[in-house]
């Protein structure tokens, strides 16, 4: 690897605000219309009703909220990367934190939609705020719905400070470089600031409040999205081990994106000198865990079925392995539980494609293991008079797509207009290096 000194990090970093290729514009305009399309699929089904999708009794809960607890997971990388690595001072964090952030808040808003799209009437959100009103709705607070807005919120909050905090030095950066009326917005975004010591001291007091904050979230927040499920007593959701199941899920999820986003960004940005290929491979051995983690929950759920006699627990795992959607639940198995395995082996997880590559199938198999346990589990409850199969139509199937394009689109926005690595935190982290320079060069000298 390129040694770097302090000019070679503002450079390179530097470089990707400036005009991008064709093609960006290109990729952005068809994600553009992706959104577009999932907005009239949405108005489509404002006007004639939730009946428009495969919405079908007892499945009443359908892609959207599988999609809402998919979000949600995807945004704990952020934190965990950013808040708890820093907290431990795991190196290899600092090149991947400002995406990875980024990604969180980009995911928590998304997320935060499909509670609304679900709802059909959405001129109505405010009846599901948790407020006592004069419409004889009083909240249940001891309702995880209620938790859940309580929780996403102050998550978004949180979240959105801890990633403002670490943007304040580098908007100075780009401002000091700018000319015209990007100067003037990039001076505004950086609340003036000189880089002063005063300065410094109280940015280092904050960003490690905030990074303290954070972290508990990690836990409490899909823990409170996986009490939704578990305060039901429907089999398949009636389970004490949803809290650190959804919790693993969530940041073994989010670390595959990690990867999934910052494999194509280091090649675009010819980043290499600076995620290193050693970065993303302590990704990857975080993964390996997380996975471990995950596949240890699903041989406990299926232990458990088996071992409380419960006659309707084992029908609904036995229907998951081999029922109706057997192929989503196996899908599952391999992807999060299986594939990640091939990551102790050095020759997988030093290769950029076979990372790329596990990091898209981990993808797939947390967006099937949620597709299994809402809908699979409430398909088939305690009356077989009762079991409805749903099957996705094309008004949801656009909605899920267009979820992924205006992802996809303000990640790319944020990396055209805001640095996607942090300037102050990685000439910070070769500091060290460039003083050991120094020493040799004045011996040798």
């Amino acid at each position: 690897m390129e040694p770097l000194d302090y000019q070679d990090v503002h450079r390179k970093i530097l470089r990707t605000l400036s005009r991008p290729p064709r093609s960006y514009y290109l990729i952005v305009g068809l994600l553009f219309l992706g959104i577009l399309w999932a907005a009239v699929c949405w108005a489509y089904q404002i006007l004639n009703g939730l009946g428009v999708t495969g919405l079908l009794h007892p499945s009443m809960w359908i892609l959207y909220l599988v999609n809402f607890v998919f979000w949600v997971g995807i945004a704990h990388s952020g934190t965990l990367i950013s808040a708890i690595l820093y907290l431990f001072r795991a190196r290899w964090r600092t090149p991947i934190a400002r995406s990875a952030e980024a990604m969180t808040v980009f995911a928590v808003m998304i997320a935060g939609l499909f509670p609304f799209i679900h709802l059909g009437r959405v001129w109505l959100f405010y009846w599901i705020i948790p407020y006592p009103n004069q419409r004889t709705l009083w909240p249940n607070f001891q309702s995880p719905l209620t938790f859940d807005f309580l929780a996403i919120s102050t998550y978004f909050t949180v979240s959105v400070l801890f990633w403002y905090t670490g943007l304040v030095p580098d908007l100075a950066a780009v401002r000091d470089g700018a000319k015209g009326i990007r100067r003037k917005i990039y001076g505004i975004l950086s609340l003036g600031w000189a880089g002063t010591d005063r300065q410094w001291h109280h940015y280092g007091a904050a960003y490690l409040l905030l990074a303290g904050l954070a972290t508990p979230l990690v836990v409490s927040v899909h823990s409170v999205v996986s009490w939704d499920f578990a305060l039901a007593i429907i089999p398949g959701y009636h389970s004490t081990i949803f809290a650190p199941y959804f919790v693993a899920g969530a940041i073994h999820s989010g670390l595959a994106m990690v990867l999934t986003l910052l494999i194509p960004l280091r090649h675009i940005f010819h980043f290499e000198s600076i995620i290193t290929l050693k970065d993303l491979e302590s990704v990857a051995k975080t993964t390996i865990l997380t996975g471990l983690i995950v596949g240890y929950a699903y041989l406990v759920e299926y232990f458990m079925a088996w071992y409380s006699g419960n006659v309707f627990e084992k029908q609904t795992f036995l229907f998951r392995a081999i029922g109706h959607w057997s192929l989503a639940f196996w899908v599952m198995v391999f992807c999060n539980a299986i594939a990640p395995l091939f990551f102790f082996f050095k020759r997988v997880r030093t290769r950029l494609w076979s990372l790329f590559t596990i990091a898209i199938l981990i993808n797939i198999g947390m967006y099937a293991e949620r597709f299994v346990i809402i809908i699979g589990s409430m398909a088939q409850d305690f009356i077989p008079y009762n079991w409805g199969f749903y099957q996705p139509r094309w008004v949801e199937l656009s909605i899920t797509v267009g979820s992924f394009c205006l992802f996809l689109f303000l990640f790319l926005l944020f990396a055209k207009f805001l640095p996607s690595i942090s300037i102050a935190e990685v000439k910070e982290e070769i500091t060290p290096k460039l003083r050991g320079k120094g020493k040799r060069d004045h011996h040798g000298a």
